[in-house]
């Protein structure tokens, strides 16, 4: 049986890899435009330079599984076609594009590996006394906004959205933003219309200079499933049923950033449950056993800030946050164990999670 794996990622990775330590006979290949396995979750330390957010894929795949190095141009009956024209058969795909960002020119994305390369080159050319903006106050933004003000505390850097942490709790919001106080990060509390040069126009109708502007939303997906004739939502995400195989063609499985799972948010921790459990019913199916539906439940968010500090949003099942957080050097060693078992469970496929919350 041939099965293709398109995208490498923590979803595609672990899916290559618990696929073939379940089902030993069968044929993988593993489809991604680059050599490396990104870890996106430290990315941010990728573009400030406190660390490094890739490996070789072949490291993190176990022997027998074959790469190609090449992006999917489309999926079609039973074959995808490479950017190169050329074709690869399959009995079963599983689809693990991740998400792509969208910035406003002018501005580099910092969620993928090419945008981070970009953004660390430019800010090790920036002077004492520059200016960084990110845009966006999500994880990513608070992440890559805390990263650099710690590691370049000679530059003014500020985070631009209207919200910040609006996933989080009251006290963990309040806790992110004493934390970027501390760092000397400059908050503010608008949304960009425009960037001209090193010019920011705002919402509000504000300009402010910038000499490196970061964009830190991840808000869509590439669009190979929906021309590939994929049935998708209104964001580009490919429709899957219960089991995570999609709607128009069940070969198919979509998981990860580009599967629209109710429910579920980006993030590797959504992303490797939903790879494993794909690699669980093609391994079942090929023994003949039934589909069994995906479940999955949240328990918290984290996110880094800088080195040294970090905060654990407690949630419960549905990813709706409690009071509690945890914040410190102590919850900095923790998230740095929870990055650390995000590939450990890439490279192995040993992932585990709770199931979902009850309906």
């Amino acid at each position: 049986m041939n099965i293709v794996v398109i995208g490498a990622g923590y979803a595609g990775t672990g899916a290559a890899n618990r696929l073939s330590r379940k089902a030993p006979d069968t044929r993988i290949t593993v489809i991604n435009p680059r050599g490396e396995f990104v870890e996106r979750v430290r990315l941010h330390e990728q573009i400030a330079g406190s660390g490094t957010a890739a490996r070789p894929l072949t490291e993190m795949l176990r022997a027998g599984i074959a790469v190609e190095t090449a992006s999917v141009d489309k999926i079609g009956d039973g074959v995808v076609t490479l950017d190169d024209g050329r074709t690869l058969a399959f009995d079963h795909a599983i689809l693990a594009a991740g998400s792509i960002a969208n910035p406003l020119p002018g501005a580099i994305a910092v969620g993928t590996w090419e945008g981070a390369e970009q953004a660390r080159t430019a800010l090790e050319a920036l002077p004492a006394g520059g200016i960084v903006s990110v845009i966006g106050g999500g994880l990513t933004g608070i992440e890559t906004t805390a990263e650099i003000a710690e590691a370049r505390p000679d530059l003014r850097v500020r985070l631009v959205s209207s919200t910040v942490g609006a996933a989080l709790s009251a006290g963990g919001q309040r806790y992110i933003r004493d934390t970027l106080a501390r760092l000397n990060v400059e908050i503010v509390a608008d949304q960009i219309d425009e960037i001209d040069g090193t010019t920011l126009r705002l919402g509000s109708g504000t300009e402010l200079d910038s000499d490196l502007t970061l964009w830190a939303i991840i808000a869509a997906v590439p669009d190979l499933a929906a021309r590939s004739g994929l049935a998708v939502d209104a964001d580009g995400r490919a429709l899957v049923d219960a089991t995570l195989r999609s709607v128009t063609d069940p070969r198919v499985f979509a998981v990860g950033d580009c599967a629209a799972v109710p429910g579920m948010r980006m993030a590797c921790a959504t992303a490797a449950p939903q790879g494993a459990h794909a690699a669980d019913t093609l391994a079942g199916m090929i023994k003949g056993r039934a589909a069994r539906p995906f479940s999955m439940g949240y328990a918290g968010q984290g996110m880094s800030l800088g080195r040294h500090d970090a905060l654990l949003q407690t949630t419960d099942r549905a990813d709706n946050a409690y009071r509690l957080f945890f914040g410190g050097r102590l919850t900095a060693f923790g998230k740095e164990l929870v990055s650390r078992y995000a590939a450990y469970a890439a490279r192995t496929g040993r992932s585990v999670w709770m199931g979902g919350p009850k309906q």
